[in-house]
């Protein structure tokens, strides 16, 4: 990195750490219904300025086109009035949830005459490094503003256009609820510079929070110097067990993969039990290859037509495209064993109406989101009730799982006497 380009992010950088933690020091004690007003006058401004996000998103399809991106990736990309309907829906959705600083976690008396309580309180300033989806801007501003956080976002340059404009409306819902505009600021450069000054900005940024493919979080997880929130890759599997109601295993295994492939919720692998083989076959991959999904299978599966030989790296990897892998494992204790060795901790779901099965399922992979009898496309903010959501959070340290509001809060304890003192 030269020189002047390390000065160049540094200072704005600097400019913009300096202001976050302003409007972080005020936005910690901003009412409930400031923020509240924030973020509905935001999806307004979203919603009265669709045409001119959407002609900003068909310059980011240009870019993204002409960049080479996959289908898969330009799908995550693309803005119309349904999806930016869904961002209107999202903001709203977090407008109307309990605010959650402020909210006493626990309370109790000692011995001694304290009082102590514990108490939610907003993290500081949130850095979001993201990739692709421009739905984020909205998610991530409204979910840190909603938990008392300025945030500095940092979009994928396919998105720039895209981002710029929904994060217009956001500052004009700041602006119109009174609250300080640079409680939500986007980084006004693709220099990837900036980048490296967030993840090194120490004096500004208490929590990195990176949202996108294994490049990217592989590149934060490495250099970053602020504490991240990890959320790697979703490669999730599906398991058809042996006692796996057929038509529900059906519809689930086509969902969870074909639904939209390029994201994290998308299934990457499908497990089948051999008694689930020796009974239905081949009707899984069928269903899939039926709407276009290659499958690439080993050992048995391979005598269902149309299914191609898979490559050793094609378990535990993930596609974002009309590609799954696909084996046969002997029953639950082989598809958990093959989750521990290939998954991500993310999302997996069983297929099976064996309560026992379920259980012992549940009870020993220990990924973020387990399920049953669902399709992994649930591995979402929105379907969690969250409104929307920051990331799939796959650590093990402060939030799992989807990322909303409340994880973006910590806590801090207030203890109350009356002229109490210790012996």
């Amino acid at each position: 990195m030269a020189d002047g380009a390390q000065e160049d992010a540094t200072g704005m950088m600097g400019r913009m750490g300096a202001a976050a933690k302003a409007a972080a020091a005020e936005l910690a004690y901003a009412s409930a219904e400031r923020k509240h007003a924030a973020l509905v006058a935001a999806a307004q401004y979203v919603w009265e300025s669709r045409e001119g996000i959407i002609a900003a998103n068909a310059q980011d399809m240009e870019f993204g086109r002409a960049k080479g991106l996959s289908p898969s990736m330009l799908d995550r990309l693309t803005l119309d009035e349904g999806r930016i309907r869904g961002i209107v829906d999202g903001l709203r959705a977090v407008a109307e949830q309990k605010d959650p600083v402020g909210e006493v976690i626990a309370d109790w008396d000692r011995p001694s005459g304290l009082n102590i309580r514990r108490v939610r309180t907003p993290l500081g300033v949130v850095g979001v490094i993201y990739e692709s989806r421009p739905n984020v801007t909205a998610d991530a501003g409204a979910l840190c503003l909603k938990a008392g956080n300025a945030v500095i976002l940092r979009g994928g340059s396919e998105s720039f256009h895209s981002s710029t404009a929904i994060h217009a409306c956001m500052v004009r819902g700041l602006r119109a609820a009174g609250l300080p505009e640079a409680a939500i600021q986007l980084v006004p450069t693709r220099d990837r510079d900036m980048v490296e000054a967030m993840l090194r900005a120490v004096e500004w940024i208490d929590v990195i929070v990176p949202r996108g493919g294994k490049g990217l979080v592989g590149l934060v997880q490495r250099e970053a110097r602020v504490p991240v929130f990890a959320h790697l890759e979703g490669i999730c599997h599906v398991y058809a067990d042996g006692d796996a109601d057929l038509e529900k295993a059906r519809r689930v295994v086509v969902n969870a993969k074909t639904r939209r492939t390029g994201i994290c919720g998308a299934a990457e692998c499908l497990l089948i039990d051999r008694r689930f083989w020796d009974r239905h076959g081949g009707v899984l991959l069928t269903d899939l290859m039926a709407r276009g999904v290659e499958v690439r299978a080993e050992g048995d599966l391979l005598s269902v037509p149309g299914t191609v030989p898979a490559k050793a790296d094609d378990f535990g990897r993930e596609f974002l495209d009309m590609i799954i892998a696909a084996r046969i494992v002997d029953g639950v204790d082989g598809a958990i064993a093959h989750i521990r060795q290939y998954g991500s901790q993310h999302t997996e779901s069983i297929l099976t109406e064996n309560d026992a099965t379920a259980a012992r399922f549940f009870q020993r992979l220990d990924s973020a989101i387990l399920m049953r009898n669902a399709s992994t496309q649930f591995a979402d903010g929105g379907e969690f009730g969250m409104g929307a959501e920051i990331g799939i959070a796959t650590g093990k340290l402060h939030a799992r799982g989807p990322v909303g509001a409340e994880q973006l809060t910590s806590f801090k304890y207030l203890v109350t006497g009356d002229g109490t003192i210790r012996s």
